[in-house]
């Protein structure tokens, strides 16, 4: 039977014995790899009434030392452990592992009490008796199921399964006027004591539906369960459509923000690539225009040069100034037409001649 309390479950860190490969050893929280291989199995565990027992042979219960140092394969010890297994989680099947692995060679037995015991003693179920029955039977570690198990074992009990050891917690469980219900069972030397798993069990779940019953209401009616059938007055029904509403504006608001971050931040990116490639265009438009039209750009040196080439051009050449001078003879002299010093002509035309003026250019000059 499942306690109400809960205590710390050790760590179930392991450790491998000796090194691996290159004298490397296994951190710890790794566990050591398996070969790949199914360890499931194919039919779930049968019921108490439907396995046969020999009771030709004598029920005599293995000692725990005997149980450690192993026992036949055709005489597995055979633990038993009980419990409600409401809303069956990860919990229940921790602690039935354990059960199972308490020695080398177990039979495991999984008691389930029925709803009458449990409602009586212990409270109202989410499940009912035979979808109980049903979960535990699943679970891979479980040899055999008793249905309607007792809330307190006797001696006619464990005779009639021939039970070796029981398998439970050992905080002490109140219940039924007794303030521990393994009190005789631990004093037989019969108890094996196992961890409960910290941070699950059925009332925790039942706590989480309860604290958020408007979220999982509402869920339920999104996927097709009547008001009727969640138990929902018409108003509360109302509100949940509502807020169902709202729920999917919120959602959608969220969906066009989210999209319109991503456009600006796309958008920024875009015009910083721009600003960064107009910047280089720009440097590189004025470096080509200072190299052109700069003080000392390349417009400048081809103005000097056809300056240069212009003054060359124009100017006469000089001769040389350590070749000899030698006395020229005076150039002949060009008289321009009606000078005074040409033959005599009409007298009408000397009138007009007398106030021209003879110049004297010499072969120099005219070049």
């Amino acid at each position: 039977m499942e306690p109400p309390t809960s205590s710390r479950l050790n760590s179930r860190k392991r450790r491998k014995d000796g090194s691996g490969p290159n004298g490397a050893t296994e951190p710890d929280g790794i566990p050591p790899k398996m070969s790949r291989r199914s360890f499931g199995l194919r039919e779930p565990a049968p019921f108490s009434d439907e396995v046969e027992i020999d009771y030709s042979k004598p029920y005599i219960r293995v000692t725990y030392e005997e149980a450690m140092r192993g026992t036949p394969l055709d005489r597995p010890v055979r633990v038993y452990a009980d419990g409600i297994f409401d809303l069956f989680h990860s919990g229940h099947a921790r602690a039935l592992m354990q059960a199972k692995n308490l020695f080398p060679n177990t039979y495991l037995i999984v008691g389930v009490c029925s709803d009458e015991l449990t409602h009586n003693f212990k409270g109202f179920t989410v499940m009912n008796e035979n979808e109980r029955y049903d979960a535990v039977q699943h679970c891979r570690y479980v040899d055999e199921v008793v249905r309607n198990a007792p809330w307190t074992l006797t001696p006619e009990f464990l005779a009639e399964h021939r039970i070796d050891f029981v398998a439970h917690d050992d905080i002490p469980y109140s219940s039924a006027g007794s303030d521990d219900v393994y009190k005789h069972i631990k004093e037989a030397g019969m108890f094996a004591p196992t961890q409960r798993t910290e941070g699950i069990s059925t009332s925790d779940i039942i706590t989480r539906i309860v604290r958020d019953y408007d979220v999982y209401a509402r869920r339920n009616l999104q996927r097709g369960y009547t008001a009727k059938e969640l138990n929902v007055s018409f108003i509360n029904e109302k509100k949940y459509h509502l807020q169902e509403r709202v729920d999917k504006v919120k959602k959608r608001v969220k969906d066009v923000e989210e999209k319109s971050k991503e456009f600006v931040q796309k958008v920024e990116e875009k015009s910083i690539d721009l600003i960064q490639k107009w910047e280089e265009k720009s440097r590189e438009f004025i470096g080509n225009f200072l190299e052109m039209f700069g003080p000392e750009g390349a417009l400048k040196h081809m103005l000097k040069e056809g300056k240069g080439r212009m003054l060359q051009a124009i100017s006469p050449k000089q001769s040389p100034s350590s070749s000899p001078t030698h006395d020229r003879s005076p150039s002949p002299s060009f008289r321009w037409p009606f000078s005074t010093k040409t033959p005599p002509s009409s007298p009408a035309n000397r009138a007009r001649n007398e106030s021209t003026v003879t110049y004297d250019i010499s072969e120099d000059e005219e070049d």
